[in-house]
């Protein structure tokens, strides 16, 4: 089943330019991290579970690039656009040559399964 996205058509024309251009430079710096990079870990300060993602990354010997954006007292609405964009409600949010792999607990899966390696083979 697909994720519930409202559709562009029941989106009134005169609050369309708002909705897309909420804080698109946020999104956009993360699109260009994730097509330059294998692996990108999006985050926040002050948030344990990005640092445990890294560090999971880190032991696995995973080259990774990180993108930390304000913490729990600031940056909120920045941050809320990139998980309106990707439909992730926490941080971190691990990409995979690309794609959303999910959270700190969703890497520490793959990289257990070895699913991981065979994603970046």
């Amino acid at each position: 089943m697909p994720r519930p996205i409202l559709l562009e058509s029941q989106i009134h024309p005169a609050i369309r330019h708002a909705v897309e251009s909420h804080h698109h430079d946020i999104v956009q710096e993360v699109q260009a991290a994730i097509a330059a990079h294998a692996v990108v870990v999006v985050g926040m300060a002050l948030n344990p579970m990005p640092k445990r993602a890294r560090k999971a990354l880190d032991a696995a010997g995973v080259a990774h690039t990180y993108l930390e954006f304000g913490s729990y007292f600031n940056t909120w609405r920045k941050r809320n656009a990139l998980k309106m964009w990707t439909g992730w409600p926490t941080f971190p949010m691990v990409f995979v040559k690309g794609s959303l792999v999910g959270g700190a607990e969703d890497l520490a899966t793959l990289i257990q399964s070895g699913a991981l390696k065979k994603l970046l083979a």
